[in-house]
């Protein structure tokens, strides 16, 4: 079928008969070019001819043989000829520039639709592949015997594996699902599948979850086709400028709230943009807007590299970005800077807990500098560029305006906008993520202020020695903190409720059941090798947070919760502080324990708190290791199994009262430990490493809630 340019499409014919060679040069290249046929520009003949005939028009002859073998020859070595090379082929061929150029036309389409029917046959066959393996699941559970009469199995005893099978063929079928919608669209790449074989449930053995063997959703998104490019830059402008009037605008667009902030008033949102790039509101969404300032010890030009490097923004905000992947740069700014730089880009968002279920997004982040010098960075969703999903959370305009203030401060105003989808929120933390404080913007500028500090920290020097446990050597501080930061961003990444963990559940009880996986370690000098059990829990205490991590960060009160340390006591050897609050540091503690094994025992330990939250991450860590580290070596090579708490307020902790039950001021505790059960990463885990971690886990909590009743 013939297809003009789209600035042509009304007046075809008189294109080619009226125009000339010049005027031809002036069109777009090939990738604002649409296809053409070139057998169709030949005059109809026979019963193709329109009954009531027409003045007739100039046609083209079709191509001879040696024309289509010439240009065939020709398309092998340059698929993409310029106008030079045109003009010469059609002169040996004795054609037009312009049937040479709409036959290379014809040929390049052609050549992509065969690669896109190829890569559909692949995604076919995946899918059934994917089919197969599911029907596999099933036909296990269905004539699942027990292994020690070869009887029908009792639920008692296929709990663990039935459960398990369950929870695949859920995922399976959801995999299954979005390939298809993917292979009906020829677009994407075929997604091979992340399970392993379940073996078989015996009298030892069982198979639970493993750390990124979910449904890895974000790593599977295509980047944005060409054809999409102008509408996410169109889509990016308007986000900027619709930000920007957010980030100043007040009183009726921004009204005060019950939790000593702001609300965006909907009704005066709607009436101040009317023509919303995202479009309504989809049903079963929730609107989540917030809007905070704070003043940070970095200058403006350090914070738009952390936010414009996906690395860098990533381990920043550790403990709201689990995961991040930029798919895309569209654009890498001008004049050696982020000023006009736009990225297509994929997050998951989470709570450390694996009650709260994670927020995934597909943006685009744009990037401008204004007149006034202000910088402005701004998310947009883009799932009008994936309809086959279905998104259950998505980012209206959302980021941060940026104002240069002396001494290398910078005062930053943060946006956040969302719709979501947070019915599966488990009751404990609906008063939190309803506040808007477990994703809103007062907890994206508290976590930037506190980093910053550790930041300027790091860079300090000339520490006064007034301490003994201080410690002054600037490479000794620095490697110290890197070892830290990679042990709570391994804890952070491991906490949550990320599709790419699947977490079996040991009980069905209550909110604070334990739910395990697993992670084979090999080949990495940054964790011990081995099976690595991962396990978590999540519950309330009727004690406010601040009191609660005071209590777990003292190492003159480890003791009392601390089963490892065998009622030792414990000392700390080595200090640095991390920012204004006390409670920010990076801690080396010695446990002195009865048990002569225990004697030599480090534990590094990072304690962090802000008013939307606090951290205790600590690690067993090797004395000779941890010297070589001080002294300003390499902290890359020392290996990590992070263990420790998650705390944050139950709500928005107004309430002055006794506390009595969840939202009254009240903490949400999560715990969660690494084991290495295994030092061999083809081991199977065995019943006994599961029941040995359930057990220390819950005697943890229950010494935690005794000791801090008192």
């Amino acid at each position: 079928m013939f297809h003009t340019s789209l600035f042509d499409s009304h007046h075809p014919h008189n294109l080619m008969t009226t125009c000339s060679e010049s005027d031809l040069g002036k069109a777009r290249d090939d990738e604002y070019e649409t296809k053409s046929g070139t057998d169709t520009m030949d005059v109809p003949s026979g019963d193709d001819q329109d009954p009531n005939p027409r003045p007739k028009k100039k046609g083209y002859r079709r191509h001879t043989q040696r024309q289509i073998e010439e240009m065939e020859a020709f398309f092998k070595q340059c698929p993409h000829p310029d106008d030079k090379q045109r003009k010469e082929l059609s002169r040996e061929l004795g054609l037009e520039p312009l049937q040479v150029k709409f036959w290379f036309q014809n040929k390049r389409t052609q050549m992509k639709t065969q690669h896109e029917r190829n890569e559909n046959a692949i995604l076919k066959a995946e899918n059934e592949k994917l089919r197969a393996e599911n029907n596999r699941y099933k036909e296990a559970l269905t004539n699942a015997s027990c292994p020690n009469c070869g009887g029908p199995a009792a639920l008692g005893e296929m709990s663990f594996d039935e459960q398990h099978l369950r929870i695949e063929n859920a995922r399976l079928r959801e995999e299954i699902d979005r390939i298809s919608g993917i292979a009906s669209k020829y677009v994407g790449k075929p997604v091979t599948s992340s399970y392993s074989n379940l073996s078989p449930m015996n009298n030892n053995h069982m198979h639970v979850g493993e750390m990124y063997g979910g449904s890895d959703l974000l790593r599977s998104l295509p980047a944005p086709a060409d054809a999409d490019k102008p509408m996410i830059v169109e889509l990016a402008v308007a986000a900027m400028e619709e930000l920007t009037r957010l980030a100043q605008a007040g009183d009726p667009l921004w009204v005060p709230n019950n939790h000593q902030s702001e609300s965006l008033n909907e009704d005066e949102y709607l009436r101040t943009f009317p023509t919303r790039g995202l479009g309504p509101k989809p049903l079963g969404l929730r609107s989540e807007a917030s809007r905070e300032s704070v003043v940070v010890i970095m200058n403006h030009i350090n914070l738009i590299d952390i936010l414009m490097d996906v690395n860098q923004w990533s381990t920043v905000f550790c403990g709201i970005v689990s995961r991040a992947l930029t798919l895309e740069v569209l654009s890498t700014g001008v004049a050696g800077n982020y000023n006009g730089a736009l990225q297509v880009m994929s997050a998951e968002f989470q709570v450390p807990s694996p009650l709260v279920p994670t927020r995934e997004n597909y943006f685009v982040r744009y990037c401008k500098q204004h007149p006034d010098g202000i910088w402005a960075v701004v998310d947009v969703s883009l799932d009008s560029l994936r309809p086959s999903t279905i998104s259950r959370s998505r980012r209206r305009p959302s980021g941060c305006l940026i104002q240069e203030l002396p001494n290398g401060y910078s005062k930053v105003t943060w946006i956040e906008h969302v719709e979501v989808d947070d019915r599966a929120v488990h009751s404990i933390y609906k008063p939190l993520v309803n506040s808007g404080l477990a994703f809103g913007a007062k907890r994206w500028v508290a976590t930037l202020d506190r980093q910053c500090e550790r930041l300027a920290s790091s860079m300090a020097k000339n520490i006064p020695a007034g301490d003994l446990c201080v410690i002054t050597s600037p490479e000794g501080r620095k490697s110290m903190l890197k070892l830290a930061e990679r042990m709570v961003i391994s804890y952070c990444t491991g906490v949550g409720a990320s599709t790419a963990h699947a977490w079996t559940t040991l009980s069905a009880t209550g909110c604070d059941d334990v739910r395990v996986m697993t992670r084979k370690s090999a080949d990495d000098p940054g964790r011990p090798p081995g099976i690595v059990l991962s396990a978590a829990t999540s519950f309330w205490l009727p004690v406010p947070p601040k009191r609660l991590f005071d209590f777990l960060r003292d190492e003159n009160s480890r003791n009392e919760w601390d089963i490892l340390s065998n009622g030792g006591l414990v000392q700390e050897l080595a200090h640095i502080a991390n920012g204004r609050d006390p409670g920010n540091c990076v801690s080396l503690l010695r446990v002195n324990s009865a048990n002569s094994s225990q004697s030599n025992m480090l534990i590094l330990q990072e304690s962090s708190t802000d008013s939307t939250g606090s951290y205790v991450v600590y690690a067993p860590v090797d004395i000779v290791a941890m010297n070589v580290v001080l002294s300003g070596g390499d902290p890359d090579y020392v290996a990590l199994l992070p263990s420790g708490f998650a705390i944050l307020p139950d709500g928005p902790g107004l309430n002055e009262g006794p506390i009595l039950d969840v939202g009254s001021g009240g903490s949400l505790l999560t715990v969660a430990f690494q084991i290495l059960v295994d030092s061999a990463p083809t081991a199977k885990l065995s019943l006994g490493s599961v029941a040995t971690v359930n057990s220390l886990i819950k005697c943890t909590v229950e010494r935690i809630k005794v000791a801090v009743s008192q």
